[in-house]
């Protein structure tokens, strides 16, 4: 007996339905275990760390450059190192850089101005400054993609403290989309063939 056509179709959608439920579900978990609750260092791990330098990245800079000044404040480094990015995310940060210059205060601008201009930059800091450990501010989100671009770059030792920006449930997916991409890049693309 030939199973009518319509039928066919109908099972076919069901499972093909069942299995993009089931593969979102699971790029959802994947997407809040790396970005939301990140595998890397937080505030509580940095009380036993001193640094050469506390490392702010650009973008979000009212939520993490609050984070970084309250590092260097504590005496975790000597040396604020700050993104200049001249974009309205950074408002904050570079109106810091826009002061006069200061011992403890460092500004550099990004070649081109992504997380992987910053890594270069930041490595090229490193090395020109004999910087051995670096504390790395930036959003829980973008945690692990700073910190895989900066370890291609770098031999430096990195401690990561994310802060945590304040999303809404639908302000997420479009994180989890942009972060799950750039993070796929980052390995297919190495950000530095040969560490700075």
């Amino acid at each position: 007996m030939r199973i009518p056509p319509t039928r066919v179709l109908w099972r076919w959608l069901q499972r093909s339905t069942a299995a993009l439920v089931a593969l979102t579900c699971i790029w959802l978990l994947a997407c809040y275990s790396l970005f939301i609750n990140p595998p890397v260092f937080g505030p509580d791990y940095v009380a036993g760390v001193n640094a050469d330098a506390v490392v702010v990245l650009g973008g979000d800079s009212s939520e993490r450059l609050p984070l970084a000044e309250e590092l260097v404040a504590a005496g975790h480094a000597p040396i604020l190192a700050i993104s200049r990015t001249d974009t309205p995310g950074n408002v904050d940060a570079d109106r810091l850089c826009k002061r006069p210059a200061h011992a403890s205060r460092v500004c550099f601008e990004p070649s081109p101005l992504t997380t992987r201009g910053e890594a270069r930059a930041v490595a090229r800091l490193a090395a020109d400054r004999d910087w051995d450990t670096v504390l790395v501010v930036t959003s829980d989100y973008h945690a692990l993609r700073a910190f895989t671009n900066l370890r291609q770059c770098s031999d430096t030792e990195l401690v990561m403290v994310p802060s945590t920006p304040d999303h809404g449930l639908l302000g997420w997916l479009p994180r989890f989309v942009e972060e799950t991409a750039a993070l796929a890049a980052t390995h297919l693309r190495p950000v530095c063939a040969n560490r700075i």
